[in-house]
């Protein structure tokens, strides 16, 4: 039997959930040092809920889901550490000797046979012995035609924004037909942090050309990539014709029900429907008509001078903001443009394969911080949207659509299909315990039956069809539904969650597991206490939710759910893994995005952790003898966080945010060395990693 992974200490002077305050102060504008946004009761609206249940009937459908393939992925960098072994080598290559599991060949569920990397602190991308990695793209480096070779000294908005953006997070590969041995990447640029990006950086004065140049590296990047058959290392095709950038000056379309409102009209665009870039993506999901999907998450940290009649409960400050961007824009102040908010906040679809095509976003999947945006098919082929809305008790809300699916690669073909995400249902989560209200004491301490579970149902909050809208909230029209989505969330009784981030469906058993990543004010003063779905006060390590639609069927608005991991310390009671034993986990904290391998294995990366030990990613059986054995595939190195993870079949890709950036750190003073060694620039990066072997991952 193989010993517990040890732990390494819990870090000091970190912010809540591990974080460094930098990271806070860039990522979203130090949300959790600001008042929880989520001040409602959620007393439970019955008539709104009588009043919707006629409604439901129309919604159901056939029987057993497709889930949306996404080509499915990770990635990272460095030979592993593992319990009792010497740190890795500058060069990545490991040192000492097995605790346990062997390489390849060991115990574990199929898909998981690698010896887990233990915690560590270790300023590289490590990963498990027997297997290797490369970094296939940095930011800045060139993938269009006419960008320039990456130069710190002498970045330009205009190089940037041929050139591979900054902190990538979600990932996507997808087939490239006709091109063998190539694929098409798509990455996501949640936000920039000018400190560690330009050389005596004053936040007090930004210059113009340092705001358009973050401008161009937020975003999306389309860069199609190539493996070397011989060894398995990625490459990026620079100036391949697909290649493409979306920055925040990029034109997109916004569509659907409230699209042309008078609350998302501004005076450049009286029409309502032409938005201007896309800001703090996040996570996302791959369609089944191959197109991605990105989460517009923290941006309410971009508008400046907000009020409460232009908040509306989306945490959008009263002063200047950290960028000054509504310097050079008036768009970015509130005061002058108090509707240009209202068109930030959804999901992007993006069509990698057409670079002339505009991006929409979409408005019937609501407004709020979306963390990501998975696809599954209902039998008849309409699709069903999960997204969390990533706040301290916030909801997490399901789109289910009307229209079916077409199949073909046509033009016309593919121009239907980006319509599916504007017609359908919208709903918000309620999820009720099945023990005593006694039994959850806020410890963590599991009730008498043995389990966090219980009961939910989808609550429905408006309808979009092609002739209209419907809203069934009470007090509020279908268009303040689809632009205040969390007010319409408050009025339903929604569940306040503990960071709802990415949402998965399973591609083996169809069940959808629910990343909450933590929620330190659980408990705490007048906030929200413990609930059965949400069982710890002072949540700072989250946990994993598993959600079982009724029959199976994504289109059901009832659902059973349990709590399929509890995070932190396996020591701690408080901790629960799906029923294995503890002293055979790695230990995990902050769970936040999720992706699933062939096998069927859950895999998570994490941010923020609080064990100690540096992000990482995560593999867990969800299903067998050894469902809830969880072992640590790779860690990030020093003030990063691990994102985007895609598993394919010999192949982990992973996102490497913002390496290096920690309290304190610049460019003058760099807090990590990674990816190119002392002395160059720290550059976030997406990573490859394969087995030496050739053979399949974890098998």
């Amino acid at each position: 039997m193989r010993k517990l992974l040890p732990l390494i200490g819990t870090p000091s002077g970190s912010h809540p959930g591990g974080r460094s305050a930098m990271t806070c102060r860039f990522r979203c504008g130090d949300a959790c040092f600001h008042e929880v946004p989520n001040t409602s009761s959620n007393e439970y609206v019955g008539d709104v809920i009588a009043g919707a249940l006629s409604r439901r009937s129309v919604m159901r459908a056939a029987a057993v889901v497709t889930v949306a393939a996404a080509g499915a992925g990770a990635a990272g960098v460095a030979n592993a550490p593992r319990a009792g072994a010497a740190s890795p080598a500058a060069d990545g290559t490991a040192a000492g000797t097995s605790a346990g599991t062997q390489s390849g060949s060991g115990g574990g569920a199929r898909g998981l046979r690698f010896s887990p990397v233990a915690p560590n602190t270790t300023d590289a991308v490590v990963v498990p012995d027997g297997y290797r990695q490369n970094v296939v793209i940095r930011w800045g480096e060139p993938i269009l035609r006419g960008a320039p070779a990456f130069d710190p000294e002498r970045q330009s908005a205009k190089a940037q924004a041929g050139q591979f953006g900054y902190n990538c997070d979600f990932l996507a590969l997808l087939p490239l037909p006709g091109e063998r041995g190539r694929q098409l990447l798509v990455a996501n640029h949640e936000y920039t942090d000018e400190v560690l990006m330009f050389r005596g950086y004053d936040s007090a004065d930004p210059t113009r050309e340092q705001v358009e140049i973050a401008w161009a590296a937020h975003g999306l990047s389309a860069v199609v990539v190539e493996e070397d058959r011989g060894t398995g290392k990625l490459t990026a095709v620079p100036r391949h014709h697909l290649n493409r950038r979306v920055t925040a000056t990029t034109e997109f379309r916004l569509t659907g029900p409230a699209a042309g409102s008078e609350l998302v009209k501004t005076s450049a665009d009286p029409s309502g429907t032409k938005v201007f870039g896309t800001l703090n993506n996040c996570s996302g999901g791959t369609t089944p008509w191959g197109t991605t999907l990105h989460g517009e998450e923290n941006f309410n940290q971009y508008f400046a001078n907000g009020s409460r009649a232009t908040d509306k409960r989306y945490g959008i400050g009263t002063g200047a903001t950290e960028r000054k961007w509504e310097r050079f824009d008036k768009r970015f102040d509130l005061a002058q443009e108090p509707n240009e908010a209202h068109r930030f906040g959804y999901v992007v679809e993006f069509d990698p394969y057409d670079p002339t095509s505009t991006p929409r976003k979409h408005t019937a999947l609501g407004r709020f911080k979306h963390e990501a945006a998975t696809v599954r098919l209902t039998r008849d082929g309409r699709p069903v949207v999960y997204s969390g809305d990533d706040e301290r008790f916030d909801y997490f809300y399901k789109f289910v659509g009307s229209k079916r699916m077409k199949k073909g690669s046509s033009r016309a073909v593919r121009e239907y299909n980006m319509t599916l995400l504007d017609e359908g249902t919208l709903y918000v989560a309620k999820l009720t315990g099945d023990s005593p209200a006694i039994e959850i004491d806020g410890s963590g301490k599991l009730p008498a039956d043995g389990e966090f579970d219980g009961s939910g149902e989808w609550i429905p909050l408006a309808t979009a069809t092609a002739d209209g809208a419907v809203s069934h909230v009470d007090g509020m029209t279908a268009e303040e539904v689809f632009v205040f989505t969390r007010l319409a969330g408050d009025k339903v009784g929604a569940t306040k969650m503990d960071r709802p981030e990415d949402i998965e469906p399973s591609p083996v058993t169809g069940k959808v597991y629910v990343a909450l990543t933590n929620n330190s004010n659980r408990g705490v003063g007048t906030n929200a206490k413990a609930d059965e779905a949400n069982p710890r006060n002072a949540n700072k390590h989250g946990h994993v939710l598993e959600l079982t639609e009724r029959w199976n069927r994504p289109e059901s608005t009832r659902f059973a759910w349990s709590l399929f991991l509890v995070a932190g310390d396996p020591n701690d009671p408080a901790t629960y893994f799906a029923g294995f034993p503890k002293d055979r986990v790695s230990p995990i904290s902050c769970p936040d995005n999720v992706a699933f391998d062939p096998y069927g294995n859950l895999w998570i990366s994490t941010d923020g952790a609080q064990l100690g030990s540096h992000d990482g990613l995560f593999g867990v059986a969800t299903r067998g003898a050894r469902r809830g054995e969880l072992k640590q595939f790779l860690t990030v190195p020093n003030g990063a966080e691990t994102c985007g993870p895609i598993i394919q079949d010999r192949r982990v890709l992973v996102a490497v945010q913002h390496p290096g950036e920690v309290d304190g750190a610049s460019v003058e003073k760099p807090a990590s060395t990674w990816p190119d060694g002392p002395g160059k620039l720290v550059r976030p990066a997406v990573v490859s990693v394969w087995r030496a072997d050739g053979r399949d991952i974890g098998v």
